[in-house]
């Protein structure tokens, strides 16, 4: 059985953004692309409402493609328990009330079992200095926190 895996709204949007002339942004997109070729199919990828939403957002044609980049994978349901999650996430200030979407990434994939949740956002998702609690507080709600990773992070090595 494969790993399940919570696609995060900034890896489609870094796997069909245009290409960056900033050298950090431009690694990050050629990792993202290489992991979707190489390294999507060892794993059971899943998206929620909320991913597809944030993905329709800004510039009609960059929404298109990241639409069109996820469009086959099965949803997570935004429910009461990632909700309730994520509002625990923000009380305790792992993270801020203005990032609630943040939180509730965090919680759909808490709540529905997923074992990575994959992300680029290092500001409010796989922030180091937060993880630990993070962990512990979905522990203490009753859930497993998923491993919040990189694309880089998840490429086989051999």
């Amino acid at each position: 059985m494969k790993p399940r895996l919570y696609i995060e709204t900034t890896v489609a949007s870094y796997l069909t953004a245009r290409p960056s002339r900033d050298l950090l942004l431009a690694a990050r997109q050629q990792v993202t692309t290489e992991w979707w070729t190489i390294r999507l199919s060892a794993f059971e990828g899943y998206v929620s409402q909320l991913v597809l939403d944030e993905c329709a957002e800004g510039d009609p044609l960059a929404a298109a493609r990241r639409l069109e980049a996820i469009k086959d994978f099965p949803l997570l349901t935004v429910n009461e328990d990632a909700i309730l999650l994520a509002e625990t996430l923000i009380a305790q200030q792992l993270v801020p009330a203005v990032a609630a979407d943040d939180a509730l990434h965090i919680g759909l994939a808490a709540v529905h079992g997923v074992r990575y949740l994959l992300t680029w956002n290092f500001k409010h998702i796989a922030n180091a200095e937060k993880a630990e609690a993070i962990r512990a507080a979905c522990a203490e709600a009753g859930y497993l926190c998923p491993e919040i990773c990189t694309p880089e992070e998840l490429m086989e090595t051999i």
